[in-house]
């Protein structure tokens, strides 16, 4: 496995080192980076354009400039990496950081979101294989699939941002739009739960009354403006979360498993009561120091509880821990909604990645950055979504219909032990391809969607630097992606080795 690796790393390295020449080549014959000087009417325009030529070596050949940069990107294996400078004589390694870390921010978020929501939808949609859902699923995907993203994004903002913040300002619900809501959610939950008429009749009326009387209830107490979830609402729905997790992974006849994930819930209810001055006004080093001890605490748990079957326990408990721990950060964030709103009335930005100058304290702040990451990241997903979903579809028919399958089925497994344990695992290696270039292929479609939204990203970057025919900051947004795209199918190939033992050798 090492060699396999090792040989992948240096064809990769080779490929991207020819890609960057291509790509220095064609930046360089994109334009002319002296235009601008050339129409000027300044008194000085030659001795601008002197310092121009002077600061991007324009009478050095071709090859001795790309040289040049690859021999400073080459001092990175010596951790003091040098990406040139800009025309205006701006190091990119300073501009860099921020544009990498705005765009990596904005991807990571929008590739999660899409790998977690487009695989259930795709598993969802095999096992109810023709039904409704099915082709209401496949017609979505194909629409988002299809949908220009400069389009989707402006509807985003329209009705996203413009007119969300209009409806915030005094957010009320009509007897009949509560109504309509509680139908149109009741609709979509029968669909994914499916069963016979009458199990369906119950779901779409128990949803209908839920949501309605909620929608009520938030009305009546302007929870729109001043939410909260409260550490009781905390703790039940994590409940809900181990029960759920318990019975995917193990299933509910394992009783130290699911007592194992309702003991983290138990214990972290107990320790957000204990840490609420402290989660009050946190720091990033707090967060994830909670974070760390919240794993530690679940995995103590599970292995207290395991007995014989410890490792899964520990498993169960450590993602029942985790969704704990989103679910304590989301109750936060509610909590300081109604001070955000003081500060920002208007919450949701249809320009910028966050707030310049924002005066709030360390929620608010998330807040605000929150908020700016919704549209566009909504927008990264959708795409990524439907491609994910239709690929995890046709991986798990294809699966479920091999004979293994049907033999699990004829010994009498479960259909979750059928599902998650056999066909599921088995249906991840074509996935996890798709996963590995889909991430860089974000960072790419990331630049359209930095425009729209005007995020000073990565994509900002390579477009100024493409529209003044400038290689570095294009180079630096080339090495970005490449290297992702180089890591994220080097996390494949390891990926492939756990999913199939076959392939470790």
């Amino acid at each position: 496995m090492l060699r396999f690796i090792s040989r992948r790393i240096g064809i990769s390295f080779l490929v991207l080192l020819g890609a960057s020449l291509l790509m220095y080549v064609l930046t360089i014959n994109a334009g002319d980076p002296l235009a601008d000087l050339r129409e000027s009417n300044s008194e000085n325009k030659q001795n601008l354009m002197d310092q121009r030529t002077e600061i991007m070596g324009l009478n050095d050949p071709w090859y001795v400039r790309y040289w040049n940069w690859l021999f400073g990107v080459s001092k990175c294996f010596a951790l003091q990496c040098d990406f040139g400078t800009t025309r205006n004589g701006v190091s990119v390694n300073s501009l860099l950081p921020q544009a990498a870390a705005s765009t990596m921010r904005l991807v990571v978020l929008a590739t999660l979101i899409a790998i977690v929501v487009g695989v259930a939808i795709g598993i969802l949609t095999a096992i109810r294989q023709y039904s409704g859902f099915d082709y209401v699923t496949t017609f979505l995907a194909f629409l988002f699939f299809s949908l220009p993203v400069f389009w989707a994004a402006v509807l985003l903002k329209e009705y996203g941002a413009i007119r969300f913040n209009d409806w915030i300002a005094d957010p009320l619900l009509s007897p009949g739009a509560m109504i309509l809501w509680g139908l149109g959610l009741g609709l979509i939950l029968q669909a994914i739960v499916g069963g016979g008429r009458k199990r369906r009749l119950y779901t779409l009326g128990i949803t209908w009354v839920f949501v309605t009387g909620a929608l009520f209830y938030f009305e009546a107490v302007d929870w729109f403006r001043q939410p909260a979830l409260g550490v009781g609402v905390v703790v039940i729905a994590a409940a809900g979360a181990a029960v759920l997790v318990t019975a995917l992974v193990t299933g509910l006849d394992n009783r130290r498993v699911l007592y194992a994930a309702l003991t983290t819930v138990v214990v972290g209810g107990v320790s957000y009561l204990a840490l609420m001055p402290v989660l009050d006004e946190p720091n990033w080093w707090i967060l994830f120091g909670l974070l760390v001890l919240a794993m530690a605490l679940s995995n103590l748990v599970g292995w207290l509880w395991g007995g014989y079957d410890k490792r899964r326990a520990m498993f169960v408990s450590s993602i029942t821990g985790f969704i704990m721990s989103l679910l304590v950060a989301g109750d936060q964030m509610l909590s300081h909604w109604a001070s955000f709103l003081d500060l920002k009335p208007r919450p949701i930005s249809t320009i910028g990645s966050e707030t310049p100058n924002f005066p709030g304290g360390f929620w608010e702040d998330v807040l605000d950055k929150g908020t700016q990451l919704i549209l566009p990241t909504i927008l990264l997903a959708l795409v990524s979504i439907a491609g994910h979903s239709r690929y995890t579809r046709s991986s798990m028919l294809e699966v479920m219909g091999q004979d293994y399958v049907r033999t699990a089925r004829a010994k009498g497994l479960s259909e979750r032990a059928v599902i998650t344990k056999h066909a599921f695992r088995n249906a991840l290696i074509p996935i996890t391809t798709i996963v590995a270039f889909d991430f860089a292929a974000l960072i790419g479609g990331a630049v359209i969607t930095e425009q729209v939204f005007g995020w000073k990203g990565m994509g900002a970057m390579f477009k100024q630097g493409l529209q003044q025919v400038d290689p570095p900051p294009v180079m630096a947004f080339f090495l970005v992606t490449g290297v992702a795209a180089i890591l994220m199918n080097l996390v494949a190939d390891i990926a492939y080795a756990y999913l199939d033992p076959r392939i470790r050798r």
